[in-house]
């Protein structure tokens, strides 16, 4: 896996400004994916993230990127913890959260709609989602929003803004390492 890949998919986290992101990689055997996670933990971990498999579709696996500390916060949200306990979540850990996230996406086929609690969504745009059967959003970007517009755009194109500049920064050298900021 690419380091720009990595990045087309998640400069928003791996500089601070978001929870999480979630992508697809294909990967040819499995040592290829066990040693490229262990070389991104190695070098994320040290700056307040991870990234693990989510779901795994023949060669293709769903990857995780987050950063505990804000998923930690972001969960305790009086609305996503309501929202997850009435999925069923123990909540309280997020280790045991994500544990439970993966069960039910390896279980289901349809996507857990709460998912986007997990990458740091508004929970009300999330509620919202549920409760509208994803119908009658105000505008959409990374997610739908049901919540505030104005601010979920500009947070849209804050996102785009970071993506494009950290790509660029990449190919001129600058390593995700280097990018990635400490929380």
């Amino acid at each position: 896996m690419s380091d720009e890949l990595l990045l087309r998919h998640c400069s928003p986290t791996v500089i601070g400004l978001k929870t999480a992101n979630m992508f697809v990689c294909h990967f040819d055997r499995k040592e290829q994916e066990r040693s490229a996670l262990k070389r991104l933990n190695k070098m994320l971990c040290p700056k307040g993230m991870c990234i693990i498999p989510l779901k795994h579709n023949r060669n293709n696996v769903l990857l995780y990127l987050y950063r505990p500390s804000k998923l930690k916060k972001d969960l305790q949200n009086i609305q996503a913890d309501k929202l997850l306990q009435s999925c069923g979540y123990s909540c309280g850990n997020i280790n045991h959260c994500i544990v439970q996230l993966i069960k039910r996406l390896r279980e289901n086929k349809d996507f857990p709609h709460e998912i986007g609690l997990f990458l740091g969504y508004p929970p009300e745009d999330v509620c919202g989602f549920i409760e509208n059967k994803a119908q009658c959003c105000k505008c959409v970007g990374c997610w739908k929003v049901y919540g505030n517009a104005e601010k979920a755009q500009a947070t849209f194109d804050k996102y785009k803004r970071c993506t494009e500049l950290c790509c660029s920064l990449a190919a001129k050298g600058i390593s995700i390492e280097r990018l990635a900021a400490c929380y």
